[in-house]
């Protein structure tokens, strides 16, 4: 009830508020303490030790899309990250257009295997039509060939992020057991409830060290919590 409550509390706060303030609007924080953004080539050039001060704990960067794009920063950002103290993560954004084999070759091929990062992701969610190549028929098992070539390479299991819609529509009855990284602007994740570890609350958000908009998002549990999961 409690839960339900604060909900409806915050989308009547979230339609009340003007446009303009929609990026400073940020209730997840009161609930987790533990803050963190996923950045591309798209915010450009990135100050990282101004990130840190702002109290950013971790970085998800995106390294590789499909079966041979890869991120013009992600090494600068990667290595920046680091510089900075911020726990870093690498992320592959998954398409319809190539097998799960070869895109997990890609990103294997671009990101370092190194110890004390964060375990890899997957960023499963709706894409664009395929031009070259007829589309995978089961994506979910595709997602699931990735993860397991990926696994064997890092000996970390990958993390999904997904929204609502994509699970909806496409992983229902599927990665049960896996952890998730949920997409829900605001409000917390309402699918995937027991599974997801890290909320992607708001997609236009501001920190000190990024121009422009930046995703935020939290993990799920405390500080201490954190360093298990980042030590993993």
């Amino acid at each position: 009830m409690r839960n339900r409550l604060i909900a409806l509390l915050a989308v009547v706060a979230l339609t009340a508020i003007p446009v303009f303030l929609y990026p400073y609007l940020e209730l997840a924080p009161h609930w987790h303490s533990v803050i963190g953004i996923d950045v591309s080539s798209h915010q450009g050039e990135i100050d990282w030790p101004r990130v840190a001060d702002a109290g950013v704990a971790f970085a998800y960067i995106k390294a590789t899309e499909g079966g041979d794009f890869r991120d013009k920063r992600f090494l600068v950002n990667w290595l920046g990250a680091k510089s900075a103290g911020i726990a870093r993560g690498a992320y592959h954004f998954f398409t319809a257009c190539r097998s799960g084999a070869e895109q997990a070759q890609n990103f294997i091929a671009t990101v370092p295997r190194e110890h004390g990062v964060l375990p890899p992701v997957i960023d499963a969610e709706h894409m664009g039509p395929c031009r070259e190549r007829a589309q995978l028929k089961d994506l979910a098992a595709e997602i699931e060939v990735f993860m397991d070539a990926v696994e064997r390479y890092y000996g970390w299991r990958p993390l999904v992020y997904t929204t609502a819609d994509f699970d909806d529509q496409v992983l229902q009855g599927r990665l049960e057991n896996e952890k998730i990284w949920a997409r829900s602007m605001v409000i917390a994740p309402r699918y995937r409830e027991r599974q997801w570890l890290i909320w992607q609350y708001h997609n236009h958000g501001r920190r000190p060290g990024i121009t422009g908009p930046v995703d935020l998002n939290v993990f799920r549990g405390s500080a201490a919590d954190f360093a298990r999961f980042a030590g993993d």
